[in-house]
């Protein structure tokens, strides 16, 4: 009888170990995928910066005449050209910063939002699939980085 109890025990006291170590590997797994997940955003969130800063803003702002063209037909000129791109450039910059990044993303879908509404109204739905595009990895980072937001407001009521 004190056999049959002895390797009871002992594989009781194997399945525990196995049950421990297994605990460890799916925390450390976890750990991992979180760790890549970060990665991954904090990659997406640089794309998007240099497509912003670069892609988008650039030529507004140096007056390229792909961009001059659409703010001449809109009628808002180079008043509304550069003033674009200036948001677009600001845009692309709060993106990386870390505290800014998702009001950043939040100001860049409405941004997108406006431009969606453009290229319905005024170029008869043209191009409107890419302001629609670029919200959604928008929306990933701005409900990703929520929770800066609680900082933000923190470091605003402690300057007013």
């Amino acid at each position: 009888m004190s056999e049959s109890t002895a390797s009871v025990s002992s594989a009781a006291s194997a399945a525990a170990v196995a049950s421990a170590t297994s605990g460890t590997v799916i925390a450390e797994s976890a750990t991992a995928r979180g760790r890549r997940a970060r990665i991954a955003l904090r990659a997406l969130q640089v794309v998007l910066a240099l497509f912003y800063g670069l892609a988008s803003a650039l030529p507004k702002l140096i007056a390229h005449p792909s961009a001059v063209e659409p703010f001449e037909k809109i009628g808002w000129g180079s008043a509304g050209m550069y003033s674009i791109g200036v948001l677009e450039l600001l845009g692309a910059v709060a993106l990386l910063i870390p505290v800014l990044s998702s009001v950043a993303a939040l100001s860049l879908s409405a941004l997108m939002v406006g431009a969606f509404i453009t290229q319905v109204a005024v170029f008869d739905g043209q191009y409107a699939a890419t302001p629609l595009i670029l919200i959604v990895p928008l929306s990933l980072i701005a409900w990703a980085r929520r929770g800066h937001n609680a900082e933000l407001l923190r470091l605003i009521r402690r300057r007013s």
